[in-house]
């Protein structure tokens, strides 16, 4: 009897264990496999719920363009960063590729890798301007490191407001608002203003036009994108600069720094006291960004 009445347990133990064995492949295909039929939409394996015991939850994140020179570096920080926990990886080409690379870093977030991507928000009724944001992070980074050069900083402990556009004269360093409070000469006025504008021509001039800013671009991106998550998650002032809709200047679009919140970009900053220096920067940098605006809204509209 102690032999009969002990079998259906056992039993019930190895039905047990094969189960959750199949649960473990059917997990691992959906992570190697994003195409298996296993893995519909609604479905307990979807790759939105492959989550690793004891993964905290976070922010789902896309990134279009993941397989390019900026896209990968950009894709492998955003991987490591812990408040995401689902990391979606398009291109035209290669998505799957980068995905299945990035897949093996033991961190919380889950990828998933797709081929082609397209589509403009205002066609498809989605245009939100809080939520649209240009990332002029590299120029603000560029800025703080140059600065902290000349002043012999950590390039941590320095904050370069940076307004306009993200081309040559566009780009504005308000070196008046730097943070801790200092004063340049003249020629150290210039000499900045003119570096952090030329910031990419230099990195293709020391590649031999072997390459482009890649790697700061995507370290700039990822400052960014972590500022968007805080302001998601609802930490309060987190404030960056960025490419928004604005009613700063006269321009229906400018850099400048913007509070982002759980809706956006919830409050644009004025740019504050500038110099003779600036006051002529500006107007130089307004001139040029309003015929680059125009040709963007002429290439959407045809």
């Amino acid at each position: 009897m102690k032999a009969y009445g002990f079998q259906p347990n056992r039993n019930q133990e190895d039905a047990a264990i094969r189960a959750e064995v199949h649960q473990r492949i059917a997990r691992i295909s959906a992570h190697l496999y994003p195409s298996n039929p296993q893995i519909g939409e609604g479905s307990m394996l979807e790759r939105a719920n492959c989550r690793a015991k004891g993964g905290a939850p976070g922010f789902k994140v896309a990134i279009l363009g993941a397989a390019g020179g900026i896209g990968q570096p950009l894709a492998m920080l955003m991987k490591m960063n812990h408040l995401v926990s689902v990391l979606h990886l398009y291109d035209v080409v290669n998505a799957p590729g980068v995905t299945a690379d990035i897949s093996h870093m033991d961190t919380g977030a889950v990828c998933e890798g797709l081929s082609g991507a397209n589509g403009v928000f205002k066609n498809a009724g989605t245009y939100d301007p809080k939520k649209l944001l240009g990332v002029t992070s590299l120029d603000v980074v560029r800025a703080n490191t140059f600065v902290a050069e000349v002043l012999g900083l950590d390039p941590r402990e320095v904050e370069v407001p940076v307004v306009g556009g993200h081309a040559g004269m566009t780009i504005l360093p308000l070196l008046s608002q730097v943070k801790p409070p200092c004063s340049f000469t003249p020629e150290e006025t210039e000499y900045l203003t003119k570096r952090i504008q030329d910031g990419g021509t230099e990195v293709v001039g020391a590649k031999k036009g072997a390459g482009s800013a890649t790697l700061s671009m995507a370290y700039a991106a990822v400052k960014f994108a972590d500022a968007c998550l805080k302001g998601l998650r609802g930490d309060a002032c987190v404030v960056a600069c960025a490419f928004v809709a604005s009613q700063v200047t006269e321009l229906p679009f400018f850099a400048s720094k913007v509070r982002l919140g759980r809706t956006g970009a919830e409050e644009v900053y004025q740019l504050g006291p500038l110099n003779e220096y600036e006051r002529i920067g500006l107007e130089k940098a307004k001139k040029e960004l309003a015929e680059s605006i125009q040709k963007g809204i002429s290439f959407i509209r045809n």
